[in-house]
């Protein structure tokens, strides 16, 4: 049965992903005075509060404008879910903050560094710390799922075999994929793909998750199956996260913030319970599904 975002949100969030610090322990004292914590690549600075912060950005393709002088702050743990039409930058605002698009002004900070300002070398660390979640599942085909969940680890730890065994166990058993490890890509649903995706990405526990439409292709049932399943990583992770998505629903759910992204600008930005009464015009059109009215299909 699907709960509603209130019962996701009651539910205990005491749980964490990866290696716990002892209890009384420096690392651990230091973690609580927001410093130190311990994460499946070693001891890290607990990251800056915004996590993200965007000032003035803008882009443009060909000479047409995608992002206009685009503004936001995403606080440590929280989750921005950005709604509106295709094609109006949603996808290349996660572009810009994973470093795939330069933009043509403005200032990207994440973790307090202004990305656009870092050597490769410094962005390609800071990226350790990010995890994406594409459209598609994205899994290797000629990986077992997990040997996929696998991948990072191998590339960017330290871990022995057993270690990285147990990392991905945990990981598969978190989205309901436990003794699925040896099966490959092909022989699991297109739902049980996108779950197996989730947990290649936190495999590294990372700080910061990006969602590129995260329920595409999926039915209604199992859309929701997977926005109650984000929620239930934020809870564990406390990530930081931005969620691009069509999903009315799941934007309603998933995110502490929702954000209208209309011809190019943030146009409106509240909570699920301020989306849901708005009437703003643009909020209303987009909420109901309105063929009239200021948003116009091009």
């Amino acid at each position: 049965m699907s709960r509603s975002a209130d019962d996701i949100r009651r539910e205990d969030s005491s749980v964490s992903a990866g290696a716990s610090l002892p209890e009384g322990s420096a690392a651990a004292s230091e973690a609580e005075g927001g410093k130190i914590e311990n994460c499946i690549l070693g001891p890290r600075r607990v990251m800056s509060d915004p996590a993200i912060s965007v000032r003035n950005v803008s882009v443009s393709y060909g000479g047409r404008s995608i992002l206009r002088n685009v503004s936001f702050d995403i606080p440590r743990g929280e989750t921005l879910a950005v709604m509106g039409l295709s094609g109006v930058g949603k996808s290349t605002t996660l572009r810009c903050l994973v470093g795939l698009q330069r933009p043509d002004k403005g200032e990207i900070y994440i973790d307090g560094k202004n990305v656009l300002e870092l050597s490769e070398a410094e962005f390609d660390k800071l990226r350790k710390r990010i995890g994406m979640v594409f459209q598609m599942p994205a899994l290797f085909d000629s990986l077992t799922i997990g040997e996929n969940v696998a991948f990072g680890l191998r590339e960017h730890t330290k871990l022995s075999e057993q270690e990285i065994q147990r990392v991905v166990a945990e990981k598969l058993a978190i989205v309901d994929l436990q003794g699925m490890a040896h099966l490959y890509p092909n022989q699991l649903s297109g739902g049980m793909q996108k779950r197996a995706s989730l947990a290649r990405t936190i495999a590294t526990d990372p700080d910061v998750i990006l969602y590129d439409e995260p329920t595409t292709g999926l039915d209604p049932i199992l859309s929701m199956v997977i926005n109650e399943l984000i929620c239930s990583l934020q809870r564990r992770l406390k990530a930081t996260s931005v969620v691009v998505t069509h999903d009315i629903k799941g934007a309603m759910l998933i995110g502490s913030k929702i954000a209208m992204l209309h011809k190019g600008e943030f146009v409106w930005m509240g909570t699920s319970e301020e989306f849901r009464t708005s009437s703003d015009p643009i909020i209303e059109q987009f909420r109901e599904g309105r063929v009239s009215g200021p948003i116009r299909v091009q």
